[in-house]
């Protein structure tokens, strides 16, 4: 069922209006058949993934935006509702559809869709359900669009994101988790807040698992290109680790708390994964910390895992893993929060 809300024909006959409204120009070419010409494709139009479209949509990222559920009355309204706000926004085409050819020649493929966890069930069978459903989403996605990147945002984005990676068959570098980058926008925020200065002059990563195993990386964060710690010690001003961690903790705690108060989170993540989009697709070369194949970084080697650390992104995919100094510590957390990911992802059979 093909939704895209736009006709090339007017009134009675036919009429062809574009033609019937433009001329052409005298001694005109075809256009150019390398135009830049960007795709987005969001899979799951829930609460998150229409953030994401929207924030897109706004932020002028793609010439075409493609929506892809199993829903079709709830697909068509989003779609239309979007369409109907066309004189707001730059020029995007919206499409819709609950086949999978709508994606076809997508630049970036967004993966939203999960199932929710049932009252009692456990965490091991709510990922078996979401592995069983990516079995049908990720294989056709790959072969509509065999050279995009692969952005999976849904839960537990660690785990499914090493399972898109091994039903689509791309390269590590071109399936990515959203991982921490949001964990590490409200780390930067609640840092910035503690200190009164703006977020944006604050450099500070949370990686590892999202979840309850992250590691915060204090030994690196720095206000206005000045190393916080080394700071605090040379000018000997003291600073209690509880505090430090009193804030990691708000960071692990702070979705659990937009849901229990509004039962979603929506907008923050949609801007996360909208600007991991400007990143790659924009060829922007930001580092962010986002899963990304973590074999063989900081002495993780137990098995192929995906985990957040600071990748160097671009039009490629990953392009690389930032060498940042880790203390003893912190390296060792790091490793223990891909021991956790791998426990559970052992008992996956996969």
């Amino acid at each position: 069922m093909q939704m895209n809300g736009s006709s090339s024909s007017f009134g009675p006959g036919g009429l062809d209006l574009a033609q019937s409204f433009f001329k052409p120009i005298q001694n005109g070419a075809p256009p150019s058949t390398t135009k830049c010409h960007t795709k987005i494709s969001v899979v799951g139009v829930g609460k998150v993934g229409m953030a994401i479209a929207q924030t897109i949509l706004t932020q002028n990222l793609a010439d075409e935006l493609a929506l892809l559920d199993a829903k079709p009355d709830m697909l068509r309204g989003e779609m239309l509702d979007l369409q109907h706000a066309a004189a707001f926004l730059p020029r995007t085409k919206i499409s819709a559809s609950a086949d999978y050819s709508v994606t076809v020649g997508s630049d970036l493929c967004i993966v939203t869709a999960g199932a929710r966890q049932k009252p009692g069930e456990s965490r091991l069978n709510l990922l078996q359900r979401n592995v069983a459903l990516l079995s049908d989403i990720i294989p056709p996605l790959a072969k509509n669009s065999p050279d995009s990147i692969l952005l999976i945002v849904s839960n537990p984005v660690d785990l499914l994101t090493y399972v898109s990676w091994k039903l689509s068959g791309f390269p590590s570098n071109r399936v990515i988790g959203s991982g921490t980058n949001l964990d590490s926008s409200r780390f930067r925020f609640l840092i910035a807040d503690h200190l009164d200065v703006n977020a944006q002059d604050v450099q500070a990563y949370i990686v590892g698992e999202h979840g309850d195993s992250s590691v915060a990386l204090w030994s690196s964060i720095s206000i206005g290109g000045v190393p916080v710690l080394s700071f605090l010690e040379k000018q000997q001003i003291a600073y209690e680790k509880q505090t430090l961690e009193n804030i990691h903790k708000e960071v692990i705690d702070s979705a659990y708390e937009v849901i229990n108060l509004k039962g979603y989170t929506s907008w923050a993540i949609g801007y996360s994964v909208a600007n991991l989009a400007r990143s790659l697709l924009r060829d922007q070369r930001k580092i962010h910390p986002v899963s990304v194949y973590a074999k063989g970084f900081y002495g993780i080697d137990g098995g192929d895992v995906f985990l957040s650390l600071p990748a160097h992104l671009g039009r490629g995919g990953v392009l690389g893993v930032t060498n940042i100094h880790l203390t003893d510590e912190e390296v060792e957390k790091l490793r223990k929060s891909a021991e956790t990911i791998l426990e559970v992802q052992n008992q996956l059979g996969l």
